[in-house]
């Protein structure tokens, strides 16, 4: 039973701090603050900044809620694998995408092991 409420509070801890720092991050690219922007300056992005950064919070918007977890996980999976390859192809980190991108697949799989075992839903 203890077990159970640490597991419970420690997914529920780690969807918040996901859900929050990846938040964060596209509300910067859209709110267009200045040291977000000359990022994708470098990558010849800076006018598609707004689009970014409404799509990353509206992806993980979908991923924080229970009923929309699945197509939110697919979409911001989608996003920060797509951000890796951009970021490889102009010589940059790949640890900025990658970091939110683990923490992610790991409260996914808290969240619902069937994501990533194909076995039936667990309570």
């Amino acid at each position: 039973m203890a077990t159970n409420n640490v597991k419970k509070m420690a997914t529920t801890g780690l969807t918040v701090l996901v859900t929050v720092m990846v938040g964060i991050s596209g509300l910067m690219k859209a709110i267009h603050l200045p040291w977000s922007v000359e990022g994708l300056v470098k990558f010849n992005l800076p006018n598609s900044a707004t689009f970014l950064g409404l799509m990353e919070m509206a992806f993980i918007l979908l991923f924080a809620f229970p009923k929309t977890m699945h197509i939110g996980f697919i979409l911001i999976s989608c996003y920060l694998s797509g951000a890796m390859a951009t970021e490889l192809s102009h010589d940059g980190s790949m640890l900025n995408p990658a970091i939110p991108l683990a923490l992610i697949w790991i409260t996914a799989f808290l969240r619902d092991k069937s994501l990533f075992l194909g076995v039936a839903r667990a309570s």
